[in-house]
């Protein structure tokens, strides 16, 4: 299913009508840059030009955005999406439906004028998973693809002091297994700001996975498990165990490890040390089971007793 971006439409200001304009760049967890509805809860709103030529059926002059709408599209089936669809926007960003239809609290001028309003139960609205310029023309379609983010905790890549070589290594990993990637950062060993960007990821962003690396160890510093553990809806010790199990055919250190794992409502937390070489000893372990995971989790396997290995 395949449609095209019609028009887009932003407002400075709540209130007031939208605005088209040429161009427009979806940021990840936010919404359209520089619209006033950016950062709420829905982030962007969509509504099929079909459904406004109703109004314009009705005898009324009505325009894209007059219902508040940020991407107007055009022979795309917004009717038959459900929550949690994804929509590939552009060549780059990717969109998961969040809801579908609002309540109104008073009626708007849309509504006013013809007795009814389109946007409660023909628009829908959507989080930003990965973000990207659009255009009007832009193809608008579904799509089933993964998307990702990878965290390093390490003070001194933070600081420029040192290359991130295991965060690259996984950013490659998500390439190859073909998860898209929303987001890539190195922040300081500070427990308070890495929960803070995981919850970020998986609520604002709805990412599949966050695989992160560093901040494992036995140092003060070392805070990603308490970090990842204070967000986590439920672990997944059986991931963790096996990373270390599959380490310590290598070394013995690896059982120093203290990285957790577990889920975020949809999304998958792995902690990972943060030694290039000890990522790279799990890499064939994170090949076979993410794939497999991921569509468990979203709900898409036929046969959860089958894991195939990639």
């Amino acid at each position: 299913m395949t449609g095209i971006i019609q028009s887009l439409n932003t407002s400075l200001e709540k209130g007031t009508r939208k605005s088209a304009v040429p161009e427009a760049v979806l940021v990840a967890g936010l919404g359209i840059e520089g619209d006033a509805h950016a950062g709420e809860a829905r982030q962007v709103s969509l509504l099929a030009s079909e459904s406004i030529a109703k109004g314009l059926n009705r005898g009324v002059e009505l325009a894209p955005g007059d219902f508040g709408e940020n991407i107007t599209t055009r022979g795309l089936d917004l009717g038959s999406i459900r929550l949690a669809d994804r929509l590939l926007v552009g060549s780059d960003a990717i969109v998961q439906i969040s809801d579908i239809g609002k309540v109104c609290n008073t009626p708007c001028s849309i509504g006013q004028r013809l007795g009814d309003c389109i946007m409660p139960r023909e628009g829908v609205f959507a989080k930003v998973m990965r973000g990207g310029r659009i255009s009007v023309g832009d193809r608008v379609e579904r799509t089933t693809v993964k998307v990702g983010a990878v965290l390093t905790s390490s003070d001194r890549c933070a600081a420029g002091e040192r290359e991130d070589e295991s965060g690259r290594l996984l950013v490659d990993l998500m390439a190859e297994i073909g998860v898209a990637l929303a987001d890539y950062s190195v922040l300081p060993d500070d427990e308070t700001g890495l929960s803070s960007k995981l919850a970020h990821l998986a609520d604002r962003c709805a990412v599949d996975i966050v695989l992160t690396t560093g901040g494992t160890g036995f140092t003060a510093r070392d805070r990603m498990p308490e970090a990842t553990l204070a967000i986590l809806h439920s672990q997944a010790p059986g991931i963790s165990e096996a990373l270390r199990t599959e380490g310590m055919r290598h070394t013995p250190y690896a059982c120093l490890s203290r990285g957790v794992s577990g889920l975020r409502g949809r999304t998958l937390v792995v902690n990972l040390p943060g030694s290039k070489r000890a990522v790279s000893e799990s890499l064939d372990l994170l090949r076979a089971i993410i794939p497999h995971v991921l569509e468990s989790i979203r709900g898409e396997l036929t046969d959860c007793g089958t894991l195939t290995r990639r």
